[in-house]
C-alpha cells in the first residue's frame, strides 16, 4: 500500500506535502469531526500544529474520541515521541507496522490506518429538471453561510426562578463551556452566563410539579429546567453530561 499521492517533492516544495494522509491546514476541531464522522478506531491523520513552524499533530480516533500527540520536524528528521526518524520515509514505515501508541493518561491505540486527504467520490450527479429562484433581486452578500460547531445546542427552556419560585420561558445557547439564558430569541445581551466548570452534575428531576423537568448542580444554587418534551430534555441531558465529561478529562 502506498503513502503518497502522485505529486513529486519538487513538485509540492515541501515533502510532507507528499504524504497521502497530512491534511495541511485542518484544525484540531475539524480533524475530531472528520474522524468521528468517517474514521474508525485507530484511523489516524497529521496535520499542522498551532504550536509554530515545524510543529505537527497527529489526531488518532480512539473508540468514541480523538486524541492528538505531538510530531516535531528538527533539520530533515521527525521526532515522535521517544522515537527520532531520520526520514520522512523512515517514520512512514514505522507507521505502516501498525505501532501501539500508549499516552501520559494510560490510553492504549493500535494506529492502523490513514485518513487520506484526497478521498475518491463517485461521480454520480442527479439531473436538473426545475431550476427556479425564489426571490429576486439577491446578491452573493445576502448569503449567510451557516452551520453549528460541534457541542452546540440553543432552544426554548421554562426555568425556575430563584427568588420568586414562578417559571419562566427563557432562550437558552450552550457554546464550549458557557450555558447562557436571555430573555426571548432576539435578546442580544444573556441574563446569565453559567460556567460549565462549575457544575458538579445534570440529571433528570422529578421533585417539581411538571413534567420533562432537570436540574444542573452549582455549588451557589441548583437550576430547574423544563422542556417541552421528553425528547428534548434528554437532548440536554446528554449534551451537557457530555460536556462535563470533556471538562473532567481535561482537569
Amino acid at each position: 500500500m502506498s503513502f503518497y499521492s502522485d505529486a513529486s517533492a519538487e513538485d509540492m516544495g515541501d515533502e510532507l506535502e507528499t504524504l497521502g494522509w497530512y491534511h495541511y491546514d485542518l484544525s484540531r476541531h475539524a480533524a475530531e469531526a472528520l474522524l468521528l464522522s468517517n474514521g474508525t478506531d485507530g484511523s489516524y491523520l497529521l496535520r499542522n500544529s498551532n504550536e509554530g513552524s515545524g510543529c505537527f499533530a497527529l489526531s488518532v480516533r480512539a473508540k468514541d474520541s480523538v486524541k492528538h500527540f505531538h510530531v516535531t520536524r528538527r533539520d530533515n528528521g521527525y521526532v515522535f515521541g521517544f522515537n527520532e526518524f531520520a526520514t520522512l520515509q523512515d517514520f512512514v514505515n514505522h507507521f505502516a507496522n501498525q505501532p501501539l501508541l500508549g499516552s501520559d493518561t494510560g490510553t492504549l491505540i493500535v494506529l492502523k490506518c490513514p485518513y487520506p486527504w484526497r478521498v475518491e467520490e463517485p461521480s454520480i450527479y442527479e439531473s436538473v429538471r426545475v431550476h427556479t429562484a425564489i426571490q429576486t433581486g439577491r446578491t452573493e452578500n445576502d448569503l449567510v453561510a451557516n452551520a453549528p460547531s460541534l457541542g452546540t445546542k440553543e432552544g426554548y427552556l421554562v426555568k425556575k426562578g430563584a427568588v420568586v419560585k414562578n417559571w419562566k420561558q427563557r432562550w437558552f445557547t450552550l457554546n464550549r463551556y458557557e450555558l447562557k439564558y436571555f430573555k426571548d430569541k432576539m435578546c442580544e445581551e444573556p441574563i446569565r452566563t453559567l460556567d460549565l466548570r462549575e457544575c458538579s452534575a445534570v440529571q433528570f428531576d422529578y421533585s417539581q410539579d411538571r413534567v420533562n423537568c432537570f436540574c444542573m448542580v452549582f455549588p451557589e444554587r441548583t437550576f430547574y429546567l423544563c422542556a417541552k418534551t421528553g425528547v428534548e430534555a434528554d437532548e440536554w441531558i446528554k449534551i451537557l453530561r457530555w460536556k462535563l465529561s470533556q471538562i473532567r478529562k481535561g482537569r
